[in-house]
């Protein structure tokens, strides 16, 4: 087992991807390469960049890659409201989905704010100071 299968924010990115690829199945087959593929690739990335940024070596790296994901999960939240205003998904759907995504956000919120960095402050240097730019 990969380290990131053991977080519980990984498996919910998998499951809202799968609610997503659900939804979208309904939309028109003239949105196949606009908006149903957009959203799919948007929702695909979250657990995409939890996965890849758990292989990285430090805090500041996993910690990147945990806002691409948190940056991916608004992207789709974004074009789910456009299919939503195109009467692609009906308002019930929506309104799961959507407190799907919110419960996403807290979690990597919360993934975030644990492995943030601890980056102690260093004092300025000096010797830029004493620099002459003549």
């Amino acid at each position: 087992m990969f380290g990131f299968e053991r977080l519980e924010v990984w498996h919910k990115a998998v499951d809202y991807a799968g609610t997503i690829y659900s939804v979208t199945r309904t939309f028109p087959e003239e949105e196949r390469f606009g908006l149903t593929s957009q959203l799919r690739r948007s929702s695909v990335s979250i657990s995409s960049n939890i996965a890849e940024g758990s292989s990285r070596s430090s805090r500041v790296d996993f910690n990147r890659f945990i806002e691409i994901a948190y940056g991916s999960l608004l992207e789709s939240v974004s074009e789910l409201r456009i299919a939503q205003n195109q009467k692609f998904v009906p308002s019930t759907v929506f309104e799961s989905t959507y407190k799907q995504a919110e419960e996403l956000a807290r979690m990597l919120s919360g993934l975030r704010r644990t492995i943030k960095p601890r980056v102690k402050s260093k004092p300025l240097n000096t010797k830029l100071s004493t620099l002459n730019t003549k």
